[in-house]
């Protein structure tokens, strides 16, 4: 059978999931964060019964709905988990209008919108020559598209839907949850490890086709206050102090070559998020990441350093720093068990894939879950470019994914 009719609601799913506005707040006191999350969690529930997931609950504390699809087999097997996020990032989300270019050409430029002002190039986005023959869900340049993560969304509802539908298919129990706030950092931390019961799991949240990650950065988020002394500059010699230039002091003591637009691979950096404020008061925030236990470390003492030193020739501390941790790489918990990383190796290379196998310049949900006790790798869900107007995923790429969650299950049987 062609993809088509083996996975016949992929496509109408994700456009639909896709049409629905769930962008998470970070501003927000509540879990989820928005009240668009809750609805849509509970709306995927229904559809999760509809389609025959059994024991299909929604965590008011955490607001995961999460679901079961029992055994097969009568073998001693792992439980195995899939999980995805429903949540948004922090760009236009509202009536997201998706479109599909099929079969093309992989050298084309892609027109978004009528206007023309926004474009797919192949100059700016060489990956979509990999694409050639495929049919293309992209956005029409006012919004994003949401394919992270609600491609792996529907990844593993078609996934389900067909292991359902297809009992002669032997493997173990398979558990699946649908989560929010994880582009807020925040959707994993009421997770509950207990309550998913398997003993391992996958997050389908990776980009494109072959993505298997289980090594992310480990990451702090540092939030800067600088208090000030605002005088008339006609006299401010010696009394007056600017709250924004002790932020740009701060800035500048910090590595220049150490930012995300001048490292790749294993390097880390410290990310300047925002800066604002006026002579009397100002604040900024960074993001702080590695992949190393011990440079990790040495960056966060580096912010205390300058800190320290900035605050040392005042009678009162001017800058203020809150800094705390957010998540850790996750490879120190996945290398225990490396079974669980060979086992969608094993099922990539039965459906032709070539995994990629690279550190996360990021975080996933995994990160903190694994950190639980429960092993969660991350694996490819399709989407490129995400958290922008110029995002885009292949159905082939989609297809592929919901092929490997089929294959994982039934090589973990055997």
């Amino acid at each position: 059978m062609n993809m088509s009719e083996k996975y016949p609601t992929l496509l109408s799913d994700f456009l639909r999931y896709v049409k629905t506005e769930t962008r998470s707040d970070e501003n927000s006191t509540t879990t989820p964060s928005t009240e668009s999350q809750v609805v849509f969690a509970k709306a995927l529930g229904e559809e999760m019964k509809a389609i025959g997931l059994e024991n299909v609950i929604y965590n008011e504390t955490n607001g995961y709905v999460i679901g079961t699809i029992p055994a097969t087999t009568k073998k001693d097997v792992r439980k195995i988990g899939f999980i995805a996020h429903i949540d948004t990032a922090d760009f236009n989300a509202v009536n997201v209008n998706p479109q599909i270019v099929e079969n093309y050409d992989g050298k084309s430029d892609i027109p978004l919108d009528e206007a023309g002002k926004y474009k797919l190039t192949v100059k700016d986005f060489p990956n979509l020559k990999n694409y050639a023959g495929q049919t293309l869900i992209t956005t029409d340049g006012s919004t994003l598209l949401g394919a992270d993560d609600k491609s792996g969304v529907a990844e593993i509802m078609s996934a389900s839907k067909f292991l359902i539908e297809h009992p002669e298919i032997e493997h173990g129990e398979i558990r699946v949850a649908f989560g929010p706030d994880e582009e807020i950092g925040v959707g994993a931390d009421k997770f509950d490890v207990e309550q998913f019961n398997v003993d391992f799991a996958y997050t389908m949240d990776g980009g494109p086709v072959g993505e298997l990650e289980y090594e992310t950065f480990s990451a702090a988020q540092a939030n800067l206050t600088f208090h000030g002394k605002n005088v008339h500059p006609g006299t401010a010699k010696n009394t007056m102090i600017n709250a924004l230039q002790l932020a740009i002091n701060l800035h500048n003591a910090l590595p220049a070559n150490e930012v995300p637009e001048k490292t790749s691979g294993y390097e880390g950096f410290f990310h300047l998020m925002s800066l604002n404020g006026n002579v009397e008061e100002a604040s900024s925030a960074y993001i702080i990441r590695d992949h190393d236990d011990e440079k990790f470390a040495q960056r966060k003492a580096l912010m205390e350093k300058i800190v320290a030193d900035m605050n040392a020739p005042f009678d009162e501390d001017r800058v203020i720093l809150d800094m705390y941790d957010q998540y850790y790489n996750m490879k120190k918990i996945i290398e225990k068990d490396l079974s669980i990383i060979e086992l969608v190796k094993d099922a990539m290379g039965e459906l032709d894939i070539k995994p990629i196998i690279e550190p996360v310049r990021g975080g996933t949900d995994g990160s903190k879950i694994s950190f639980m006790g429960l092993p969660t790798p991350n694996i490819f869900a399709g989407g490129e470019n995400m958290h922008g107007r110029f995002e885009y995923v292949s159905l082939q790429a989609m297809e592929k994914a919901t092929d490997l969650i089929v294959k994982i299950v039934e090589l973990n049987a055997k």
